[in-house]
């Protein structure tokens, strides 16, 4: 969802501190990009609100091997099982910190094994920069999707080796990682149903991000979730119309994938160490959640 020519073409428009309306240069980098998130405090000591007990779960850094590349992961399971559905986690821009690490821990308790792969770390630390629009340049921007889909490949084959059960596989993911869960879903054919919390939908094509998630929504492998807020100023509700549109033009799957849009909501309403937590709207999304892969077969 971060383009690097959009940098490039915002870093033009806004060559000062400030826009001719009063907006700070990073913060008008945070709105145009549909980030969602307050450029002034990157989460390098976050701690999430919510602490989930790891008593009789296994969990810890996993190296998952992408064609020679030694790729860092969360994984989070049910100690000693194996034959457990697999949800793969994907991060927001800021890397796999502990609000994710304990995302991965509440589907384990809920008998998943989780993984929360470093998916930018090739580019860089997401969680070194003290700085948005630094972060956004320097490493976001420079991501490709065609790595992105790699690395996620790779998990896959990693969770089916390690006590995960290959043909149980489900994708969620956050603002960056919630556009990843649309394209992941159309990519592989073993992704049973995904579950996308406020990712992007829309955007031009770049070299790197080829296709945004209204371009395969037609021909998703398994059915979508969308969470999304009703007061998400980088997410129009508009692209959400259009999304669904597509959806309902595709198939199958494509048309068993549904939305539910909290109205109140900001951006990042499930992220519980950001002033954007929405506890009512996080809990029911988590319900949600928990339902939908259920329903679609990754249980």
């Amino acid at each position: 969802m971060l383009e690097e020519r959009h940098v490039q073409d915002l870093e033009a428009l806004l060559p000062g501190q400030s826009t001719e309306h009063g907006a700070t240069r990073r913060t008008a980098l945070k709105a145009a990009l549909g980030v969602g998130y307050a450029a002034s405090a990157l989460p390098l000591m976050a701690q999430t609100a919510i602490k989930t007990p790891t008593t009789g779960l296994t969990v810890g850094e996993v190296t998952i091997d992408v064609n020679g590349f030694k790729m860092p992961a969360y994984r989070a399971a049910p100690a000693g099982k194996t034959g457990l559905p697999v949800v793969l986690v994907l991060s927001e821009i800021f890397g796999v910190h502990e609000y994710i690490a304990d995302t991965a821990n509440r589907f384990a308790r809920a008998g998943y094994l989780a993984i929360a792969p470093e998916l930018f770390v090739r580019q860089g630390d997401a969680q070194s920069y003290g700085e948005m629009a630094k972060l956004i340049a320097e490493v976001i921007s420079k991501v490709p999707d065609e790595q992105v889909l790699g690395d996620l490949d790779a998990t896959v084959k990693w969770a089916a080796a390690n006590g995960g059960d290959a043909s149980k596989v489900g994708i969620t993911g956050f603002c960056w990682g919630g556009r990843q869960v649309w394209l992941y879903t159309a990519h592989n054919p073993a992704v049973k149903a995904g579950v996308a919390w406020y990712g992007r939908l829309v955007g031009d094509a770049t070299p790197l991000n080829p296709k945004q998630p209204v371009d395969v929504a037609a021909k998703l492998n398994g059915p979508v979730l969308g969470l999304y807020g009703g007061a998400d100023t980088g997410i129009p509700l508009d692209t959400v119309d259009k999304m669904k549109t597509a959806l309902a033009a595709g198939n199958a799957a494509a048309k068993a994938s549904t939305f539910v849009v909290y109205p109140d909501a900001p951006h990042a309403f499930h992220a519980d160490y950001r002033p954007s937590f929405r506890k009512e709207a996080a809990e029911d999304g988590w319900k949600r959640a928990l339902a939908w892969f259920k329903q679609h077969g990754v249980a």
